[in-house]
């Protein structure tokens, strides 16, 4: 490969263990298995793996994988409710419509009873109809709030008492919930495995024919034995799927209960969504989610996404005088506004649409549709081998090579009885379909589920919540992490540090004593109405201020000046407001102030608001022009305070003739606030400090083969000095293009070029969120796998295109969080890092699982096809088999995959999302093992009786066949610890730390113990005497020095899978 690709992670070399990439532009894409990435995948593609998968329980194997089914009901019951509430609303219209032409008035309605003046029917009759003549009637928006006892500006009083009332009058903001699967039914699924079902049979008929032929005391041994080891098997597994089940339930309402602000007793409270009551007063910003049904108070600009309800695309202008009506689920797409909330629960239609849909646990992931693929390979090579042993235990059987306890043939022709045959031959299809269940790993792709539960788990305590499963194994691949600079890299702890005002520096940057009268009442003017964020003074004299950090910081420095927020926002009124969002970097608003004179007020990123100012104030009051050399020094106090890594913020205002300003509310909602000719009052220097401990984690990812690139809205010189400090860039050397580059610079690129230079790029400053999105997709078509941090609603494209979207859990709008795949909830890059820790940490999970379940599955076939074609019997009975097939599927993925992450996982490259699951290391564990196993148990099996000195013993063969059962499975669990660490020589690392791995481990031993001693009947097997006991550890024991000679041997570096596709490519090509 040549050309701007060279360089592409594709082509990087891996560690040993986790493989190379290399050749994987030779992948069979004609594999119904080979997906590697089901992030908006297509529904075909899902459809077509699932069908070519070799599948013995349907309902098990494909409970975690998205329901195609039920995603297509599920749209067509959302169109159906979306026809249903336009028709309610077009023929209330055109009832209204006909009243008018006929001269018809509607009466009011009837006031309501119990504690408010409004009963629930009126306000749902209205909010769901959307009837603004009915409001209007109430007294509209005052009204209605008078009825439901709300205070417009303050919200409801907030006690306990008046919130039982509202919830017993209005209901609340939760929605019933389809019940969980109960035990029982987890029970029933395991036990619709079609392998378990014919042993059930093959039990029963057992049953029946050992009564008939031996009678009561004795007959009913094998069938029992049978019936029980399946039964336990599927106890054990239901337990274990119920277990995933209740892991996911919690998660999922996690990623419901989404907090938010609400206004009551007139300070701002953060409260969940399910306490949210009718009459609640809501602020709404650009990327909220409308948390219920309610209507517009007051707001600037507010635009609505209905697309969620209506099923249209388009953008809804909200206004509280036309159309006020707010539906609960659509997102603010822009301005800001206060709703009154008048429906919850499901009485709204969100609601109702919730109750009805059960929620699903985001589809299957890469790993586990590869592991299907493994399955299914391995599957037909079980039922191959299970149809051989089948078809020569039968032949040999009536060719009379099967021999009985006392020597004698089973089967003469003519003698024996009907009901021995028929008994021999259910055996025999007993031990052939037992090995199918030990050869087909059912539960091998539900490993992947099981330890991305456990994972998802112990991620929340790790402050990352995952909203998508596929994301979590993803994010062990990710070569690169596009992060946003604050409050992932910095603390969101911000401070004005320093103020330029009047073109003089203030020091201390609060000392208003330096600052005229009329200079001070402009800039705070500005600031109190140029804000989303609010001040509370409570009646002891406490002062809460709310807002985004940028907004609080600025807020408290005003108030340090004097403002006094709630005089100066009742004072004037503001006429439009633009709200600041990260494509302008500004944010802007027109007040009128009582003597009708109108100031237009900004605020935003220092050199563009700055760029549009011709004048500023001097400390005298006075405008003076903005002559060269003035803009010169202003400049270079700005990189200055860059240079600190302070964020620069300008405030700047203009004057407007009344009569300038629209009158008709349409006009003035398309009306755009003026922003040449303003004057600037002052530039503030905002201080952000990086994160403790960002570094060390910058340095881990670096070495880890992850880059860091940092992504940031903030001017370029002060993004260069926070990535100098965060260690994204080395030293000032590497400051230059395109190591360090402006959006701008970016965005003007051709594709090629931006394909050319993404590689490189260290650092973006003055980025916009398309600028964020254009580089995702240049390092994706780069070969990378690409992480992207995101918070606000315009970077939600970014989020959605990345292959793994990382939103804000405190900063981010629930838009963003929609669109990401994983919520950092505490807004930290070390928070990141664990993510990708996890990542890697469930793909080794599962390769350890693999390994370990690969080894038992090659030595059991090997040892019954070979005992079975030699002599005519096999030496682990059905039972037996039962056994080990606990062990290595339920109880083997319970301690295996639920390792948790270590250090050395970040010592190796990320994850190549084309690498083979079974690497070269893991080959050669695999063999070295099953080999050592194999050629042990069947020398025991042939020349165990002279080797074990039993010819004295009462019953040689049985005590052999136990010693080989227990041999079996003591190697086993010896081989369980080899598993934990296919790499490396110290395996008992950590083991301590893993409770429920050591748990397992003991529960194992017991339960052998038990099965060899006391329940001799139901498995074959027969006591053991201490010697025996030891020959079996013994055997065991080996694996472990084994194990270390083995990874002394080296492995190419190229997979052996690899091999194959080269050579199939070249037959391809030649052909």
């Amino acid at each position: 490969m040549s050309g701007p690709f060279k360089n592409s992670p594709r082509r990087e070399d891996k560690d040993v263990e986790a493989g190379t990439s290399s050749f994987t532009d030779y992948e069979d894409e004609d594999s119904p298995f080979d997906i590697t990435t089901t992030k908006n995948a297509p529904v075909e593609r899902l459809r077509r793996w699932r069908q070519a998968a070799l599948v013995l329980n349907a309902s098990r194997r494909f409970r975690y994988t998205l329901d195609l089914k039920r995603e297509e009901d599920k749209k067509q019951m959302l169109r159906k409710m979306r026809v249903h509430a336009q028709a309610i609303r077009a023929a209330h219209l055109f009832k209204a419509a006909a009243s008018r032409v006929n001269g018809i008035t509607n009466s009011p309605p009837t006031p309501g009873g119990g504690d408010f003046g409004i009963g629930q029917e009126q306000i749902l009759s209205i909010s769901r109809d959307h009837n603004i003549e009915s409001l209007q009637e109430l007294g509209g928006i005052k009204g209605l709030s008078d009825l439901l006892k709300t205070n417009l500006e303050k919200g409801i009083h907030g006690d306990d008492d008046d919130i039982s009332k509202r919830k017993s009058a209005f209901g609340s903001n939760t929605y019933p919930q389809k019940k969980g699967r109960s035990f029982w039914r987890f029970v029933w699924e395991a036990s619709q495995d079609l392998t378990l079902i014919i042993l059930i049979v093959a039990a029963a008929a057992s049953l029946a024919l050992g009564i008939k032929t031996e009678g009561i005391k004795k007959g009913w041994y094998d069938g029992i034995s049978i019936a029980f080891a399946v039964l336990l098997v599927i106890v054990v597994t239901a337990t274990s799927d119920y277990r995933q089940s209740l892991q996911f339930q919690n998660l999922n309402e996690e990623k419901r209960n989404i907090h938010l602000e609400v206004t009551r007793g007139g300070r701002r409270v953060e409260i969940s969504i399910y306490d949210i009551v009718v009459g609640d007063i809501i602020p709404l910003n650009i990327g909220d989610q409308v948390p219920a049904d309610g209507v517009l108070v007051a707001g600037h600009s507010l635009a609505v996404d209905e697309s969620s309800m209506t099923g249209e695309s388009k953008i809804v202008h909200k206004n509280s005088a036309k159309n006020p009506f707010l539906m609960s689920g659509c997102k603010v797409a822009d301005g800001h506004g206060t709703m009154l909330v008048t429906g919850v629960g499901v009485n709204t239609e969100w609601g109702l649409l919730m109750a009805s849909v059960s929620e699903d646990n985001g589809g299957e992931t890469p790993l586990q549709v590869r592991l299907n693929g493994v399955a299914t390979f391995i599957g037909i090579v079980g039922l191959t081998v299970a149809g051989v042993v089948l078809f020569v235990l039968v032949v040999r059987y009536f060719t009379g090579h099967t021999k009985g306890a006392n020597g004698a043939p089973q089967f003469v022709g003519g003698t024996t009885k009907f009901d021995h045959v028929l008994d021999d031959l259910v055996k025999i299809i007993t031990v052939a379909v037992t090995i199918v269940v030990v050869a087909v790993p059912e539960g091998l792709p539900l490993a992947v589920t099981l330890t991305l539960a456990y994972s998802m788990r112990k991620m929340m305590a790790d402050k990352a919540l995952v909203r998508r499963l596929s994301a979590c194994e993803t994010m062990g691949s990710a070569t690169t992490i596009c992060s946003d600079k604050t409050g992932t890299l910095t603390l969101n702890e911000m401070t004005v540090v320093e103020c330029y005002a009047g073109f003089q520096k203030m020091d201390p940057p609060d000392s208003s004593s330096k600052l005229p009268p009329a200079f001070t009442s402009k800039l705070v003017e500005g600031i109190a109405h140029n804000t989303t964020g609010s001040v509370f003074r409570s009646e002891s004299g406490e002062i809460q201020v709310s807002g985004s950090p940028t907004e609080r910081a600025i807020l408290n420095w005003a108030l340090k000046l004097g403002m006094n927020f709630d005089a100066l926002r009742s004072e004037s009124s503001a006429v439009q407001f633009f709200p600041f969002n990260s494509e302008q970097k500004r944010g802007g608003v027109a007040v009128k102030s009582p003597d009708s004179s109108v100031h237009v007020h900004w605020k935003g990123a220092a050199e563009i608001v700055f760029g549009s100012c011709t004048h500023y104030m001097d400390e005298k009051e006075s405008l003076v022009d903005m002559s060269g050399e003035k803009m010169a020094e202003l400049k270079n106090a700005i990189n200055d305070m860059a240079a600190r890594s302070l964020r620069c913020v300008a405030i700047a205002f203009g004057t407007l003739e009344a009569d300038k300003i629209p009158t008709d509310e349409e006009q003035l909602s398309r009306w755009v606030l003026p922003d040449d000719d303003l004057v600037l009052l002052a530039i503030v220097g905002i201080k952000d400090p990086c994160r403790p401990g960002v570094k060390n984690s910058v340095l881990l990812c670096q070495q880890a083969g992850v880059k860091v690139r940092m992504v940031t809205g903030d001017n370029i010189q002060t993004a260069k000095a926070i990535a100098l400090e965060c260690g994204i860039l080395a030293s000032d050397s590497d400051a230059s293009e395109p190591n360090l580059i402006e959006g701008k610079v970016f965005r003007s690129y051709s594709e090629e070029e931006r394909d050319r230079i993404s590689e490189e790029i260290s650092v973006m400053g003055r980025s916009s969120p398309n600028d964020k999105l254009l580089l995702v997709q240049s390092l994706k078509r780069r070969g990378h796998v690409v992480a992207v941090t995101g918070d606000g609603t315009n970077d939600a494209p970014a989020l959605h295109e990345a292959d793994i979207g990382l939103s804000m859990g405190i900063q981010g709008t629930e838009v963003a969080k929609e669109k990401s795949d994983i919520i950092i909830l505490d807004d930290n890059f070390e928070s990141v890092v664990k993510v990708v820790r996890w990542g890697r940490s469930v793909y080794a999970n599962i390769q350890k699982f693999i390994q370990f379940q690969l080894t038992v599955n090659v030595a059991a076939l090997v040892i019954n096809v070979v005992a079975a074609i030699s002599s005519g019997d096999v030496p682990l009975t059905a039972v037996q088999l039962l056994w080990v097939n606990l062990i290595m599927d339920s109880l083997g993925a319970l301690a295996l995959a639920t390792e948790p992450p270590t250090d050395h996982l970040m010592d190796r490259t990320p994850v190549g999302r084309r690498e083979p699951l079974i690497t070269n290391i893991m080959w050669r564990n695999l063999l070295v093992q099953s080999m050592y196993q194999v050629t042990v148990l069947l020398v025991l099996n042939f020349r165990g009786i002279s080797i074990l000195h039993l010819k004295s013993n009462p019953n040689p063969e049985r005590v052999k066949n136990t010693v080989i059962f227990n041999a079996f499975v003591i190697c086993q669990i010896f081989n369980e610890f080899n598993a934990r660490k296919p790499d490396e020589i110290n395996i008992f690392q950590g083991v301590l730390r893993n409770h429920l791995f050591v748990g397992i481990i003991c529960v194992t031993v017991v339960l052998q113990v038990v099965i060899v001693e006391f329940l001799g009947t139901f498995a074959s097997t027969i006591k053991l005497d201490w010697e025996m006991w030891l020959i079996s550890i013994g055997i065991g024991s080996i694996s472990w020095p084994l194990a270390v000679i083995g990874k002394c041997i080296p492995v190419p570096e190229t997979p052996v899978s690899q091999y194959f596709r080269i050579n199939r490519w070249r037959r391809n090509s030649s052909g």
